[in-house]
């Protein structure tokens, strides 16, 4: 009973947290003590605590350095143009009568590109949302289609953390679960883009005038080679290059660019790479050109280490046993991938952030995978199509809070986020149709078609 009360405390700790905007590292720390303190007082030893917490911590340790030097890329590329670059020319791109689908093709082309669904959001979904609301088009629409973009790449970038995290965690190579998430992502990106595509016709643009773009103009080179940083990474992830190698090049060539190009003091980008890019000479870009850098991205990393240390103290003392109990039940592709969905929606609303419901949902269906004769890769991508994309839908989840704020708009944007749930429905239905009902074994694996 102790131990559901905290769990309960601990819940509503973590969403008061969020709603209010407060960094959820404080209460989940609390919740790792509260919970770490109260085994203790049943008698656990403080080292088996301990070696619980550090066999958690072990599995993201290989995701920290990469994290870091996404959060300094991003801020490099914002300084050598790149980012302002990839906002301006997709500005130029929007056809008045395609709006709601360019919104959302354009915020997944950028979302690829930086990995980042908070940065593909906070600027060119910006300046997309000042653009309808200029217009009068329904705030929820443009927000639901410009977050669901911005999931594409947040799922599947080579340079997304998410990825990142969930490679490491399951122990399997990036660029083949890009692979296999790029293949399953087919027909949920058709269906999206043809839902799209009818609500843009009823809900045109009427006109695209836009100081951002001016803006831009004047406060930056956007010369074609800015984005040279971008290609870099296009052409290494192509040719399979580590994926560290891949962003130390990219880095260097948007450092060179920020100094030689847009004519930024080494003591100045070295500021930005540490605490961010920030523009301060005009007041138009200054909400949209923000963020990246090292010591925000470390934020991320504790968030990381204290959530892998919970999730190894949770697994490890058997506190979810009812959970893992009905997942140990399951034997049929179908039935474990609706367990895996309805696990990540739970930890989702529990731990209210990405983070926390893929680490959770792997800890709890690692062993289960195992057991059907499932590959890692398989746990791997269930992750992507269920926590990854689910936490958003949570309206008191960061993952989808954040952007909405973002927007200054609120849950109404969920309806019309259609990619995200119709990425698990379609994994759903093709389970079923290849005979999900059937227990598997080795065998039967190698013939599944991913």
């Amino acid at each position: 009973m102790d131990i559901l009360l905290a769990l309960g405390l601990s819940a509503a700790g973590l969403v008061t947290t969020v709603l209010r905007g407060g960094w959820i590292f404080y209460p989940l720390l609390l919740t790792l003590g509260l919970l770490g303190g109260l085994y203790w007082r049943r008698g656990v030893g403080l080292k088996p605590l301990l070696q619980m917490m550090q066999a958690g911590i072990g599995k993201s340790l290989g995701v920290l350095s990469i994290l870091l030097l996404i959060g300094a890329l991003i801020a490099a590329w914002m300084a050598a143009g790149t980012v302002p670059a990839l906002v301006y020319y997709g500005l130029l791109l929007i056809q008045p009568r395609l709006f709601i689908l360019s919104a959302f093709v354009l915020t997944a082309l950028v979302s690829m590109l930086i990995g980042t669904s908070f940065g593909a959001v906070g600027t060119l979904g910006v300046a997309l949302m000042i653009m309808a609301r200029g217009n009068a088009i329904d705030d929820h629409l443009v927000a639901g289609a410009i977050i669901a973009g911005a999931y594409v790449g947040d799922r599947c970038s080579p340079l997304s953390s998410s990825a990142h995290l969930v490679a490491t965690l399951t122990g399997t190579p990036l660029y083949r679960n890009l692979r296999a998430m790029l293949v399953t992502s087919l027909s949920p990106l058709a269906a999206s883009l043809a839902i799209y595509l009818a609500l843009s016709w009823r809900n045109p643009l009427q006109t695209t005038d836009s100081p951002i773009q001016a803006a831009l103009a004047e406060a930056f080179d956007l010369s074609p080679k800015v984005l040279l940083p971008a290609i870099a990474i296009l052409l290494m992830v192509a040719l399979r290059v580590p994926v560290k190698r891949t962003l130390l090049v990219s880095l260097g060539l948007a450092v060179v660019l920020a100094l030689g190009l847009q004519g930024y003091t080494p003591a100045e980008l070295a500021q930005m790479l540490v605490v961010g890019f920030r523009i301060d000479t005009s007041a138009v870009l200054a909400p949209l050109l923000q963020g990246g850098g090292l010591l925000p991205m470390a934020r991320v990393c504790l968030v990381v280490v204290v959530s892998t240390a919970l999730a190894g103290l949770l697994v490890g003392m058997q506190t979810l046993a009812l959970v893992e109990r009905w997942l140990g039940g399951l034997r049929s592709r179908r039935s474990l991938f609706i367990g895996t969905l309805l696990v990540s929606l739970l930890t989702a609303a529990y731990g209210c952030t990405q983070t926390i419901a893929i680490l959770l949902t792997h800890q709890l269906i690692e062993p289960h995978y195992g057991r059907a004769q499932l590959k890692a890769e398989q746990a791997a991508l269930d992750l992507e199509n269920t926590a990854v994309v689910l936490s958003p839908l949570v309206p008191w989840n960061l993952a989808g809070l954040v952007p909405a704020t973002l927007l200054m708009t609120d849950a109404g944007f969920i309806p019309y986020a259609v990619y995200l749930y119709l990425l698990p429905l379609f994994m759903l239905i093709g389970h079923t149709f290849r005979g999900g009902r059937e227990g598997y074994s080795a065998g039967n694996f190698v013939q599944d078609p991913l």
